[in-house]
């Protein structure tokens, strides 16, 4: 059944409206406005700025300020930490209105916003906490007149660049941990998914976080991306994204050789032993490419089954996959949603087309209008051509290619013959060939007998054209700090060169 927008805070009509966030207050920007309709039914429901290089001028002028004025990073982490505990409880205690925000721009299941939100505050939470562990070293070993120290301090001001398939939790999983670090912050949500990012500025201020320490320019990637990337005083970018784009991360951010974490795209391998508990598989399997409409970078695209349990496994996933509720995503028994913009809905039937003269159509492969306006059924091919497009390029949809295997070797070839390498996922009850799959598959997380499996404790990221640095957990906060080194002498004990 539906739920009761009234209930959840949003009612039915209402388009909110918003500017940029900058120095602590919304502000109008001097270009256009981007109207945002639900991907899903097409109504209107929010508005934000179109932004320009002078808007990110200003925000980044504003961050820098609030850097070296020291408002945030000269408090102690204690009193930081504070800060983040109370955005935490914010985000648990406000998750229906956000939720419904994020379904609404987002077109995913309200189901699964309902479980984003106080995950997001739960990442928030950890990174409070992280806020007071980041240290530096001592080195005590030269003797009693010499001591030199490794201190651990903010980089400095910082851009982040966030996607429209996550907006909530992948902000949680950079925003937190470059705060408690002692960072100030421009962001640049996804033009299509703006609303909770600005959401969350509020909450910030109301929360305590001095003026100017994080800022807000919604709008496209070139002009507001591109100049967020390239900006001489942006000391380090976080980009979530494609590969391509995390290309163009990486040449603007050479003028001024700035740090750049980057977590990317992937073809992901979900691999499938005989031996593996089968309706676990299957069940992981379908999680791994119709959990958010397959708009996932660690969805696992590629499924690679041992070929003595793959007809069996392929029909047992079509007939649980028939009793997947794709519709309405405002339905709290809505598994699937409808496809987040017109762009990538098209792109992704551009695959299905292609799939269908690559490899053999086993189920889905169709639109269905008659659910709204973005909506395509989970789609599963067989036979698939190791170089096949489906096979090779990030469909980012709910569409699987389904490969055999026959040996341990040929499975791990299988899955590391892929320019990517972010995710993946290995079921078995053998330790030894678990083991041994954790170990050659060359990916930044491998996953064994579970799936798309992130507490906010581990980290995250990949390697090969899916990125490097890592969010989530310890290492996370320690992207946002950079090391210098201080060595102390006696000046009693001191030596003169020239002696």
């Amino acid at each position: 059944m539906g739920i009761d927008r009234n209930e959840w805070g949003v009612a039915k009509g209402c388009v909110r409206e918003y500017g940029h966030f900058i120095d602590g207050t919304e502000v109008p920007s001097s270009g256009e406005r981007i109207e945002r309709h639900s991907p899903a039914t097409g109504e209107l429901v929010a508005s934000w700025p179109t932004g320009t290089i002078a808007d990110v001028d200003r925000a980044v002028k504003t961050a820098v300020e609030a850097f070296e004025d020291g408002r945030w990073s000269g408090l102690t982490a204690s009193q930081r930490s504070e800060v983040l505990s109370r955005v935490a409880v914010q985000l648990k205690n406000d998750w229906k209105r956000l939720a419904l925000i994020e379904t609404l721009e987002t077109g995913k299941a309200i189901a699964q916003s309902a479980d984003e939100i106080p995950w997001s505050g739960d990442m928030w939470d950890f990174a409070a906490g992280q806020a007071r562990a980041l240290h530096g070293d001592a080195y005590s070993s030269f003797g009693d007149s010499k001591l030199a120290l490794a201190l651990r301090e903010p980089v400095g001001p910082v851009g982040i660049i966030t996607p429209w398939n996550y907006p909530m939790v992948v902000l949680a999983q950079k925003l937190p941990y470059a705060l408690a670090a002692g960072c100030t912050v421009v962001v640049k949500p996804s033009e299509f998914t703006s609303g909770t990012t600005l959401e969350l500025a509020r909450i910030l201020r109301e929360a305590g976080l001095p003026d100017g320490v994080f800022n807000v320019v919604t709008g496209y990637g070139n002009p507001v991306g591109q100049r967020l990337a390239e900006h001489p005083d942006i000391r380090l970018v976080s980009f979530t994204g494609s590969t391509a784009t995390g290309r163009k991360i990486v040449e603007a951010s050479a003028f001024n050789m700035k740090k750049v974490v980057l977590e990317l795209g992937g073809k992901n391998p979900n691999i499938i032993f005989a031996d593996a508990n089968l309706d676990a598989a299957v069940d992981g399997a379908i999680k791994a490419f119709v959990y958010n409409s397959g708009a996932e970078c660690c969805s696992g695209s590629r499924v690679i089954v041992q070929k003595n349990i793959a007809d069996k496994f392929i029909s047992r996933l079509c007939e649980k996959l028939d009793s997947i509720a794709i519709g309405d995503p405002l339905d709290l028994a809505t598994k699937m949603g409808s496809i987040n913009n017109q762009p990538q809905y098209e792109k992704i039937l551009k695959f299905i087309e292609a799939g269908k003269n690559e490899a053999t159509l086993v189920r889905g492969g169709r639109a269905l209008p008659d659910r709204g306006c973005f909506y395509i059924e989970p789609t599963v091919f067989k036979n698939v051509p190791l170089d096949a497009s489906i096979a090779k390029e990030e469909i980012f949809g709910p569409v699987i290619a389904v490969m055999p295997f026959e040996t341990i070797d040929e499975a791990i070839r299988i899955a590391n013959d892929t320019e990517y390498g972010l995710a993946s996922s290995v079921w078995t009850s053998d330790l030894a060939t678990a083991t041994r799959m954790a170990r050659k598959v060359n990916a930044g997380v491998v996953w064994v007998n579970t799936f798309l499996d992130l507490p906010s404790e581990i980290p995250v990221g990949g390697v090969r054209q899916s990125g490097y640095g890592r969010e989530n957990g310890r290492y996370a906060a320690e992207e946002y700090t950079v090391i210098k080194t201080v060595v102390l002498q006696d000046p009693t004990a001191a030596a003169r060169y020239l002696d």
